[in-house]
């Protein structure tokens, strides 16, 4: 009997480097194919590559996908954040590629990465199921993107019934490695990474409704390893404990907190923005600060599933990360200083 056949979409950021990993490394798992816009040198074991973009326009993703057990789609496009139709037309289009590729190729199971970013506004005392509302927040254009294609997965399983559809909905994801491509994505180059370090920030803003979740990138891996392997559907909440907040990243830091209201550092942040000195719009910034957390008891429960690291060592490795200059070698995580040698 054949081992498991998984094609990963994304295979080379963030998640997808800790995805391929955790499904390279299991024996249930014979091979998987990672589909990225460039190939990495980066080699896995049981791993192939092919360069693909899922943007309307690419490559047939029907042929990749045949004989496959199973796809998980994880290609997402953060930036630029100033020109939303061009996120749209990766993010929304090219998944609906992937969506209609699967069916098209007969995949038995789809493994999609959704997010805490597409729940609607919620609370900030308790933790929610995956019973609450995915409409996002309709201002930022990743909430947006994200709600929208719960939206079409609502629909794509009454037309598949048979597929099976696994919609992972994850806290904020950090690793040592994904720390230079965080940095880039999010922040820019007003942040330099050295800088973040104890005694070198002296203050934290306590800002009303900033306590958020997050959880490693190889513990969130570990739950798309088992979504894929185990005959499960439906959507999983993935958050490590304690939420995170002011106090939290106080300490971290070596900072002092101190209350700030939220308007002037959202107008100070939406300023920098409009120049473009920071990548991260000002309606991420308004999201963040109305998501709600989340309870991961049906992680835990149908997939056996427990975070190996707190919240707190998930932002420090990614802080670490920060202050070395980490990365991989991939091109969406490769540290700032190769991206400097190959640019020059």
């Amino acid at each position: 009997m054949t081992g498991t056949r998984v094609v990963v979409v994304g295979a080379t950021g963030n998640v997808g480097t800790s995805v391929v990993q955790a499904l390279a490394e299991d024996p249930a798992v014979e091979s998987v194919l990672g589909l990225a816009r460039r190939v990495p040198h980066w080699q896995p074991p049981k791993t192939r590559w092919e360069a693909v973009d899922v943007q309307p326009g690419g490559a047939d993703l029907e042929p990749l996908f045949t004989g496959a057990d199973a796809v998980v789609h994880l290609a997402w496009k953060f930036q630029p954040t100033h020109d939303p139709a061009e996120t749209w037309r990766t993010n929304v289009l090219g998944s609906l590629r992937v969506f209609d590729a699967v069916a098209a190729a007969g995949v038995p199971a789809l493994v999609h990465a959704s997010s805490v970013g597409a729940y609607s506004p919620g609370p900030k005392d308790r933790a929610v199921d995956e019973s609450w509302p995915t409409h996002g927040w309709p201002q930022a254009a990743y909430t947006r993107e994200k709600s929208y294609l719960e939206r079409v997965l609502d629909t794509y399983e009454r037309a598949h019934p048979g597929l099976r559809v696994v919609r992972m909905r994850p806290s904020f994801l950090f690793k040592r490695e994904s720390a230079s491509e965080q940095r880039r994505i999010f922040a820019g180059r007003l942040l330099p990474g050295r800088l973040v370090r104890p005694g070198l920030i002296p203050v934290v803003p306590d800002l009303a409704g900033l306590r958020f979740q997050a959880l490693h990138t190889d513990d969130a891996a570990a739950a798309y390893r088992a979504a894929v392997l185990l005959p499960v559907r439906g959507a999983f909440n993935l958050a490590a404990e304690p939420p995170v907040d002011a106090a939290v990243l106080g300490r971290l830091l070596g900072a002092k907190t101190v209350p700030v209201p939220v308007a002037p550092v959202r107008a100070a942040l939406a300023a920098a923005w409009r120049l473009r000195l920071v990548p991260a719009s000002p309606d991420l910034f308004d999201a963040v600060l109305r998501l709600p957390l989340m309870d991961s008891a049906r992680a835990r429960r149908e997939l056996s599933w427990e975070p190996r690291y707190t919240a707190v060592q998930a932002v420090e490795a990614f802080l670490d990360g920060l202050r070395s200059g980490e990365g991989m070698d991939t091109v969406p995580l490769a540290p700032d200083r190769l991206r400097a040698a190959a640019a020059s």
